[in-house]
């Protein structure tokens, strides 16, 4: 009922995104793919990760979307059961990296920068043997290098596993709390290629939990990097950096570790930005069937309001078990939608009395914001693709040809993965940022407002992270809806720096690498956009 997730990512940094498709198992002994009688064709086997090269190409304002499978020439030897991606330039060298979650153990991949990976997972110190999901790298500490979380869920193996049964008594997956839970990890990046465990001294040992979803912002407003984990079955958990590399859960106090009724959810995938244009990172997270997902406002300085009734979005989502979810502005009209993508984890008993030999099936959800305060759901006229009914899992989000608006890739379990291409977003204004750090690299955990006359200013985050074990598009896509007017840009760096843009046109991609802008106190235009 758990699987893979994807990422979009530039290993070979030639300006558009590629693909990276984490791959499944067949589990138990004798087990052989063409067991099955969809068994894979021959070229697609053996059973491993694909790294799916873009091979785009422009035609006036049109990209032509070409895809090249250039897995094995990567190196890249991904054949465990593999659950989730991260994505990161953990060295410092300019290229995307990537580590993978397996049930089983984990492995760290580095890009060598000519289109090959090499697995450093043993040199990086980065090995985890149990059953890990959300994996993100953050640079907690605010020292130029990116640190890595890994999300651990239960101590489950073949060699445990239990029977567990439905009501009716027909056996069924088991629930998570028919297993121990496990305590996630915290890896403190050394700047010589390897890291250092530091979870105990951050304070994370101090609880276990069954980890499905991660992301890291600064949710109170204080400079340091916050890490919220959505868990499943038991009470989320927002652990509030301290300033100096320690930790506090505070989700319980915040209002962010149940919904308003008091209950726990299942908490499978997350995802956190200003979607209210108010300054703060709010949470969004996806739940069980009949539990609805839950949207947390943040009111200021990390205190959050269960506002899924408020917002419209508790009874669309009561049929359905959410897995990927991401915060995007499909339409480019200023204000940040939602995609949740669905498929439930036990047997839908109305599809298997119909025969249904897969019977965990369900539609996606496209929900659009009306001006920061409700929600519509639009599934209905998304276009075809939201009405097929799959077990859809990760989600992850990037403008994948590069024509100015936001772009959908969905995997799923037993089928084919779904790449779903804009076609409205590109007909309204909209600029582009990527913003690198000091270091050379994205800056993962950077903030930019747009800042225009008599309108809310639009706050984005540098992110790879959330959803559910999958990696977005790093670079910022602010959408202007209508106005074309040049926009003034102001981003604050985690090093603690703050420095403004301006003049920077509409339609393109841009570039802002710290330390080439004015600071914040200084009016006018600024160099250092490419």
């Amino acid at each position: 009922m758990f699987g893979a997730g994807a990422a979009l990512l530039d290993y070979d940094r030639d300006g558009d995104l590629d693909l990276y498709l984490v791959q499944g198992q067949l589990l138990g002994p004798g087990k052989s793919p063409t067991d099955a009688s969809d068994a894979p064709a021959a070229d697609q086997l053996p059973l491993r990760g694909r790294l799916l090269r873009n091979d785009l190409i422009r035609d006036g304002a049109a990209g032509l979307l070409h895809f090249t499978d250039v897995t094995s020439a990567s190196g890249l030897d991904a054949d465990r059961y593999g659950m989730g991606v991260a994505t990161g330039d953990y060295d410092n060298d300019g290229w995307i990296d990537l580590y993978l979650t397996h049930f089983g153990p984990n492995q760290m991949w580095h890009n060598s920068g000519d289109g090959t990976f090499g697995d450093t997972t043993q040199s990086s110190a980065t090995g985890e043997d149990r059953w890990s999901v959300p994996a993100l790298f953050w640079d907690f500490d605010r020292d130029g290098w990116l640190d890595l979380y890994i999300g651990n869920y239960t101590d489950f193996s073949l060699a445990n596993h239990k029977l567990c049964f439905r009501p009716s008594s027909a056996p069924d997956y088991c629930g998570p709390l028919s297993y121990a839970p496990l305590s996630d990890r915290l890896l403190r990046n050394r700047g010589d290629g390897a890291f250092d465990d530091v979870t105990a001294a951050a304070g994370l040992a101090r609880s276990a939990a069954n980890t499905l979803g991660a992301t890291a912002a600064d949710f109170d407003g204080d400079g340091w990097l916050d890490l919220y984990v959505a868990n499943d079955a038991m009470d989320n958990q927002l652990w509030l950096h301290r300033g100096d590399g320690s930790f506090v859960d505070e989700a319980l106090l915040r209002g962010c570790a149940v919904n308003a009724l008091g209950q726990r959810e299942a908490g499978m995938g997350v995802d956190a930005a200003d979607f209210d244009a108010d300054g703060d990172e709010d949470l969004f997270v996806t739940n069980l069937t009949a539990e609805s997902n839950t949207l947390y406002a943040n009111l200021g300085a990390g205190s959050f309001l269960d506002s899924t009734d408020a917002t419209g979005l508790a009874v669309p989502s009561l049929s359905y078990t959410g897995f990927g979810t991401a915060w995007f502005d499909y339409d480019n009209d200023g204000w940040l939608d939602l995609i949740a993508v669905n498929g439930a984890v036990r047997i839908i008993e109305a599809l298997e009395r119909r025969g249904d030999a897969f019977p965990l099936h369900q539609k996606n959800q496209l929900y659009h914001s009306l001006g920061g305060r409700r929600f519509e759901e639009l599934s209905g006229r998304a276009g075809k693709v939201f009405g097929l009914s799959e077990v859809s899992r990760g989600a992850a989000v990037g403008d994948i040809d590069n024509d100015g608006d936001t772009d959908v890739l969905v995997t799923s379990n037993g089928g084919p993965a779904r790449l779903l291409i804009n076609q409205i977003g590109q007909r309204r204004s909209w600029l582009g940022l990527r913003l690198v750090g000091r270091e050379g690299r994205d800056a993962l955990g950077a903030r930019a407002g747009l800042i225009r006359a008599g309108r809310p200013t639009l706050w984005r985050r540098v992110r790879t992270d959330g959803s559910y074990i999958s990696a977005h598009d790093p670079r910022l896509l602010y959408g202007l809806d209508r106005d074309g007017a040049p926009q003034r840009v102001e981003v604050h760096w985690l090093s603690g720096r703050v420095e403004q843009w301006t003049g920077l046109a509409s339609g393109r991609y841009h570039t802002l690498v710290e330390g080439r802008g004015r600071s914040s106190e200084r009016a006018g235009s600024a160099p250092g956009a490419d």
